[in-house]
């Protein structure tokens, strides 16, 4: 074979086994905010590569976050300024600060985008901020230090945990009537709405357990004791939930078990483990559910886990103290 044809097919294959040993990188499809109780802001990072791209430069001790609707605008419980902002994602610009109370951490947005239900931990309040008018409608007294805090898919009612009184409450959000109250495992951290809003999952920071209730009778069903399901020599924590959208996965993260637990929902059994940073109190999942994120705030790490091959993925150093995570599609 004459070398003009030999020399141009070597390098095709050179190529070729160029680019086996070096895939082309999975494109990017969503961005993830982290905020910062040690550094007084969001950290913006690249869901695929892990990336950080920038920072919003929150009020004081940025905690819990949560989306509206049509997922263009990320609001932030600053706790220690006592408001919650207003962020435009596309622009990354604060729009408006809401007067919350006193001392917002964990709170709920309702599925029409028109109320904020806040827990306001250092009054033992739970407050309907409406949005448009800033201007709080309702406030509930609940037990002291108020944290979880989820709205059902239909909008109709609200259930919120009290760290210090181990309790879950129920609350009807047409009027902020309280509905009834039950003990849950100690220090209740997050609620998650399962089974359609059938069903109300509250997890427990110091008794490693996830209480599980009927939302139409607000009577415990059930009780997943991860206590028993996980065989380590660290304390066993529960804190922070996701599922995905068919509801056949759910995710916890497990605080000083330096861990994050994968949970079936139909059989309420422990499906698997991932290892992650030191107290991880936050998980979050990819809007293709292809990622997991979970925070761990004394490592000062977000961990991103492979959903498809089961794995961790990577590990990336943040500033300061992360506490919650968020991720939206780009």
């Amino acid at each position: 074979m004459p070398n003009r044809v030999i020399r141009p097919l070597l390098l095709v294959f050179a190529a070729l086994a160029l680019a086996s040993c070096n895939p082309p990188q999975q494109p990017s499809n969503d961005l993830v905010f982290v905020s910062n109780e040690g550094s007084n802001q969001v950290t913006i990072l690249d869901g695929a590569t892990g990336r950080i791209e920038g920072a919003l430069a929150t009020g004081k001790r940025p905690r819990g976050m949560g989306l509206s609707p049509d997922r263009e605008t990320l609001y932030v419980a600053a706790s220690d300024s006592n408001r919650i902002e207003t962020w435009d994602i596309a622009s990354r610009t604060m729009t408006r600060m809401l007067h919350s109370g006193a001392d917002p951490e964990r709170f709920a947005i309702s599925p029409d985008g028109k109320t904020i239900y806040v827990a306001n931990e250092d009054n033992s309040l739970i407050s309907f901020l409406d949005i448009a008018t800033d201007k709080v409608t309702h406030e509930v007294k609940v037990g002291a230090e108020p944290e979880g805090v989820g709205v059902s898919p239909d909008g109709k009612l609200l259930v919120t945990t009290s760290e210090t009184t181990s309790t879950g409450h129920f609350i009807d959000t047409a009027n902020g009537e309280m509905l009834d109250s039950a003990p849950v495992g100690t220090r209740p951290r997050y609620v998650l709405f399962l089974d359609g809003g059938k069903t109300v999952w509250i997890s427990s920071e110091q008794r490693g357990t996830i209480s599980i209730f009927g939302a139409a009778t607000h009577k415990p069903i059930g009780t997943i004791d991860l206590v028993q399901q996980i065989d380590t020599d660290k304390p066993v924590q529960a804190v922070e939930m996701a599922a995905t959208r068919d509801e056949r996965r759910a995710f916890v993260g497990m605080g000083r078990t330096n861990m994050v637990a994968e949970i079936d929902p139909r059989t309420r059994r422990l499906t698997r483990t991932f290892p992650t940073g030191e107290r991880t109190w936050s998980v979050a999942l990819s809007p293709d559910e292809t990622r997991l994120y979970a925070v761990s705030g004394i490592s000062g790490t977000l961990t991103i886990i492979d959903l498809q091959r089961n794995k961790v993925r990577q590990t990336v150093k943040l500033p300061g103290r992360p506490w919650g995570a968020i991720a939206v599609a780009r």
